[in-house]
């Protein structure tokens, strides 16, 4: 998959002012699309890069019955900024989508686009925290590891949140008969006669009657 060609930036720090680099600095690992190599930005806080790819979907993006299926397209827009504390990873991932309609079962098929943002901490800054009792430290996940940040947690995070608990086709879905599991919005008309239970057992000895009046004229 051919990936999108970063914009590096740097934030001057004595002024407002963004410039490019001659050189695109940020990589990912060859074995893990999602892992971002950050040393290049120095850990000079205020230096900011952008970075646009397309990877494949990781597994077990989504729920049961919706998500993106694993190895569709993830388009990525990111800008990757050092601070004080590591260095913090926003933008947005886009997808498409596909499960099933909770009420009448139909395919589903959309495009979907999700905020991401992770703070990956500095290892040394991490410990600090840990031993100072900070119950706001995150797991291990959002800590540098060799200057290399894990998108891929946060990203499945981020995606999982945003879906659907119970995915429609269509807001006003009217979902399937409860007689006879037929689709109702392809025949708005459907029902069923109801027989009063009362009336039952003669329902049946009327049923029986017809069928043996038609045995023996045949």
């Amino acid at each position: 998959m051919a990936e999108r060609r970063s914009t590096p930036l740097i934030v001057h720090p004595d002024a407002d002012l963004v410039l490019p680099l001659s050189e695109p600095v940020i990589s990912r690992e060859p074995n893990s699309p999602l892992v971002l190599d950050t040393h290049e930005l120095s850990r000079r806080a205020g230096t900011m890069r952008t970075h646009s790819m397309t990877v494949q979907a990781p597994s077990d993006l989504g729920t049961a019955v919706i998500g993106i299926p694993e190895g569709a397209d993830l388009e990525l827009d990111l800008r990757l900024e050092s601070v004080m504390e590591g260095v913090l990873v926003s933008g947005t991932v886009r997808g498409t989508v596909k499960g099933e309609c909770s009420r009448c079962l139909d395919d589903i098929s959309r495009e979907i686009t999700v905020d991401v943002t992770e703070l990956f901490a500095y290892p040394e800054k991490a410990a600090a925290s840990a031993e100072a009792g900070d119950t706001d430290v995150e797991d291990e996940e959002s800590v540098l590891k060799d200057d290399m940040a894990d998108l891929e947690p946060s990203l499945r995070d981020s995606v999982v949140t945003a879906l659907p608990f119970q995915p429609l086709c269509r807001e006003d879905c009217p979902g399937l008969c409860s007689e006879c599991g037929a689709r109702l919005a392809d025949d708005p008309g459907h029902h069923h006669d109801v027989v009063d239970p009362r009336w039952s057992a003669l329902q049946s000895m009327l049923e029986s009657t017809s069928v043996s009046d038609e045995t023996k004229e045949s």
